[in-house]
């Protein structure tokens, strides 16, 4: 069976990863984490890049569903910096 590589951790088949960053989510402070229109442009410039592979970032190693989601973050190909 083939992966997608440029998608999202659930849509990767990586529910149980998925559902365990979604619970680290729920422990941080309201106040760390953007709103969801903003959550949702993130992602949608995750999703259009060349860097995202099954819900990681090559360029950070990050899952790119928490970075997004933290107030503070940026996108972290500073050649083609997206957000």
């Amino acid at each position: 069976m083939s992966r997608c590589r440029r998608c999202l951790l659930a849509e990767a088949g990586e529910q149980v990863t998925y559902d365990e960053l979604t619970a680290y989510l729920a422990t941080l402070p309201p106040t760390t984490l953007t709103d969801e229109e903003t959550y949702q442009k993130r992602i949608t410039e995750c999703i259009n890049c060349d860097c995202l592979i099954s819900g990681m970032c090559l360029k950070c190693g990050c899952y790119v569903e928490v970075r997004a989601r933290l107030k503070e973050a940026d996108c972290p190909n500073i050649n083609e910096q997206r957000w």
